[in-house]
This record gives structure tokens, C-alpha cells and sequence, in this order.
């Protein structure tokens, strides 16, 4: 969707809430609230911001985690209007909560993080089952464990996991830090760290290709600025954004 047509789908919106009863449902806020995958955080933050220029009088809070615990969020009552999660389990877990349903917008590839210089000479997922080797990796219900345990699982390599974090960004922290010497990470987590980290390929055999949904919650009282900021996402402006990070190269 253009930008021009986005702004022209909320400002239709809010006219036709001016001119509604007080108890029409068709009634609608310009402001909601977006829960997205951790992974997403610097790229949903620029969606953010451009979505909100594009549509003036229209205002986004974003809610970053783990899919899992956003999940568990919006199934315990959070007043989320949209989700993008990092896989789909996530995603199907608030099936009745959806408006519908949820939608692939982007695509995502896994890497190896390492610290910077790679002193421990990590080449490949093998290396991860070292003893000198200290690895971070996520709880298992969080989508990077998913995808890391079917990369490993691939290799036939069982990873010598020394710490378990909340979110992707937890690993990146620690490698970051130099609290472990590496992980299974997104590609776009080994740009978004540039010098802090470095980054070891992993062959495309081994590889996940992870696959982000987005979705509507059903309960939202601000419809018509959800499934705005939605198409926005998925429009050539929202996927022009996503590609400058890295996603979609699935």
C-alpha cells in the first residue's frame, strides 16, 4: 500500500468515527499497540517512525520480546492490536485472539555470532559442540531455540549451551559482552551489532528459513489504524525498510 493510500485509509477512518454515535463500534483511535518479535526491534522502530510520518495524527507504541511471552500476553488480556511474531507456533497460539488470520511479511536466515576478531575460530555449527567453545542460546519455546535446535539437529551437532536467555537479544548481549564466545543468532542480529560482533556463516543445508507472521487481534477498538500499520508493513515502503536490515532474504 502507498503511502498516500495509507494516509488516506485512516483519514476516511476518522471522519466516519466523527460522524458516528457515541456507542458505534465504528468509533476509532489513530493510536495502537504493536507486539514484535525482538528480532524486529530496529526495523519495526523505522517502520515505526515512517508510518507515523506518512500519517500524521497517528501514533504506534511497540511492544518488543520473545514471541512466546508476547503470546502469552495477549492471551492473559494485553491491549495489543497487532502481533508479529518470529515463527508461527507463536502466532497460532493466539489463533482466537486474531481478527482473521495472520499473514508472512518477512523471512529471516540464522548465523553464528561471535565475538569480534573470532579468537575462538569458530567456522561452522560443529565448532559449537567444543568444550572451549561456550555457547548462549535462548529458552525453548523462544522461535531463535526453535530454529537453532532444527539447524543442529541438521548437523547432527549437540552444542555445548552454557546459558539460557528470555530473547534473542539476550545471546547477542552475552556474546557482546563477553560473557560466552558465541551463538545461534538471526543474520540480521550480526548486522545490527556491526563492530561488536562478528558473524560466521552457516550453509545454506544447515540453514532455517524463518518465517515472520503478522496478525490483527481481534479485540483492538482501533481496526481501521491496525490494519493500516499492517499493509504499511507489507507494502513495497514496509518491505523496502525490512530489506535494509537484512530481512526478507530468505
Amino acid at each position: 500500500m502507498s503511502r498516500r493510500l495509507v494516509t488516506f485509509v485512516i483519514a476516511a477512518g476518522l471522519m466516519a468515527a466523527g460522524c458516528s454515535s457515541a456507542n458505534d463500534t465504528s468509533q476509532q483511535s489513530a493510536s495502537i499497540t504493536v507486539a514484535a518479535a525482538t528480532s524486529l526491534t530496529n526495523a519495526f522502530n523505522a517502520i515505526k517512525s515512517a508510518f507515523e510520518a506518512a500519517n500524521p495524527g497517528t501514533s504506534v507504541t511497540m511492544s518488543f520480546g520473545a514471541s512466546s511471552t508476547l503470546a502469552t500476553n495477549i492471551n492473559d488480556g494485553a491491549p495489543i492490536d497487532v502481533f508479529a511474531a518470529a515463527d508461527a507456533k507463536n502466532i497460532d497460539k493466539v489463533a482466537s485472539k486474531l481478527s482473521g488470520s495472520a499473514e508472512v511479511f518477512t523471512t529471516n536466515r540464522l548465523a553464528i555470532m561471535v565475538q569480534p576478531g573470532n579468537p575462538k575460530g569458530v567456522k561452522g555449527l560443529a565448532d559449537l559442540a567444543r568444550g572451549d567453545v561456550s555457547v548462549a542460546t535462548c529458552n525453548t519455546d523462544v522461535p531463535i531455540r526453535t530454529y537453532t535446535d532444527q539447524a543442529l539437529a541438521t548437523a547432527g551437532v549437540t552444542a555445548n549451551f552454557v546459558t539460557f536467555e528470555a530473547n534473542v537479544g539476550g545471546i547477542v548481549t552475552k556474546i557482546t559482552s563477553g560473557a560466552v564466545d558465541a551463538g545461534v543468532v538471526y543474520r540480521t542480529d550480526v548486522i545490527a551489532a556491526g563492530a561488536n560482533a562478528e558473524g560466521v556463516d552457516i550453509p545454506t543445508a544447515q540453514n532455517v528459513v524463518a518465517e515472520y507472521p503478522i496478525g490483527l487481534i481481534g479485540s483492538t477498538s482501533n481496526e481501521r489504524t491496525a490494519r493500516a500499520f499492517i499493509d504499511f508493513v507489507r507494502s513495497a515502503e514496509g518491505q523496502k525498510i525490512l530489506s535494509s536490515f537484512g530481512f526478507g532474504e530468505g
